[in-house]
């Protein structure tokens, strides 16, 4: 997926970095085998005796790299195995805020088609990362009657609450979650290198950006906390996917989880080759190989421009990537797309989706308006290799 048609003015800085977060690995040390369990310090784990150990727990947090698919497969396998110990299983989702649980809930109950579903959902508003990369967990929960629980708050709120402070978002807004922890001086410097690989370096004020992800670190954890009390005396096992960066060492999630009485988890990472640091005990409890292989990828289309989002009509496009096809479209910084195909675009996600929806070696008309004038472009999407 092209995350820069969506990624760079959609939602800002919070968006970029939560890529960014999501996988913060670097280097080239030796990884797991794909398909093995290991400890963070390399050695073999008994897979048997992990899924039994987990079963005890209260949360399993699963990371991801949000654009990879292969991180999302191996999400599923762990999901079905810890479904096959704890049927009472709950699976925690990062994408959609907890305004949106009633969606999830109409979905895993049959009551939803999956266009339907992404229309109710605000997908495209609040995630934007190509459904096609999350639908085999949400058919999952589907088939097996498993809940599915929104963690999130919308963005701007999420925004609000590390740039103006807790108080700025009502109490029912946030769901009663308490203000955060205070983050640990590791995580502060996590994140701040986290923020030093931002395209804009340092961007925005640092203490204002660890602020709003600890706020995204607390939303979260809160939500699992209070799925758990709701259980009473027989809560469930929550499983949640969230990205890497928010779990790693036990900074972000894991520690305000803590902060609410959460102490019985567990984190799991995804690893693939050349995206392992030296060997570290506090990265996780487990780590699970999966192999660095492009088959395993989205093959949606690239459009290769950045959006910029306003209340005039149509999607302004901010910047066009050298060599892209919309470069070689025509399409302009300034250019405003108005249509494309059939489908008037209003929206960001709206021109994402029917690029996703484009098949290789076929055309999409475009119309567009430059300095007051209409014009039509054709972008030709070329064949895969």
């Amino acid at each position: 997926m092209n995350a820069g048609v969506w990624l760079s003015k959609r939602f800002g800085t919070l968006g970029l970095v939560a890529l960014l977060l999501a996988g913060t690995a670097q280097g080239a040390d030796e990884c797991p085998p794909p398909g093995a369990w290991v400890s963070p310090g390399g050695e073999a784990l008994d897979v048997a005796g992990l899924y039994r150990d987990l079963a005890t727990r209260d949360a399993v947090l699963l990371g991801e790299r949000h654009d990879r698919m292969d991180h999302h497969r191996w999400q599923l396998g762990t999901l079905a195995a810890l479904l096959g110990h704890r049927p009472d299983l709950v699976i925690g989702l990062e994408m959609l805020p907890r305004s949106r649980q009633p969606v999830l809930d109409a979905w895993v109950a049959g009551e939803l088609d999956p266009e339907t579903f992404l229309e109710e959902s605000g997908w495209y508003t609040h995630w934007g990362f190509d459904p096609d990369l999350y639908w085999p967990i949400l058919h999952f929960a589907r088939v097996h009657g498993v809940p599915l629980l929104a963690l999130n708050l919308e963005r701007e709120q999420i925004r609000r609450l590390g740039q103006e402070g807790w108080e700025a978002v009502d109490t029912e807004t946030r769901d009663g979650v308490s203000p955060p922890a205070e983050p640990s001086d590791g995580y502060r410097a996590y994140l701040e290198a986290v923020l030093e690989r931002h395209p804009a370096g340092m961007g925005p004020d640092a203490d204002r950006f660890v602020a709003t992800q600890v706020a995204w670190d607390r939303m979260m954890a809160g939500a699992i906390a209070d799925r758990l009390e709701e259980g009473g005396e027989q809560p469930p096992l929550v499983a949640a996917i969230i990205g890497s960066g928010h779990l790693e060492y036990g900074y972000g999630v894991p520690h305000q989880l803590a902060d609410l009485g959460v102490t019985d988890t567990a984190v799991l990472l995804p690893r693939e080759p050349g995206s392992c640091r030296e060997s570290d005990p506090a990265l996780a409890d487990a780590l699970f190989g999966v192999p660095q292989d492009d088959r395993f990828e989205t093959s949606g289309a690239l459009l290769g421009v950045h959006l910029e989002g306003d209340d005039a009509p149509g999607i302004r496009v901010l910047r066009v990537q050298p060599g892209s096809v919309a470069d070689a479209a025509g399409l302009q910084a300034g250019d405003r797309v108005l249509q494309a195909g059939e489908r008037p675009i209003r929206a960001a996600g709206d021109l994402q989706r029917v690029v996703q929806a484009v098949a290789p070696g076929t055309w999409l008309p475009l119309e567009i308006e430059r300095e007051g004038e209409r014009l039509e472009r054709v972008a030709r999407f070329p064949y895969g290799d």
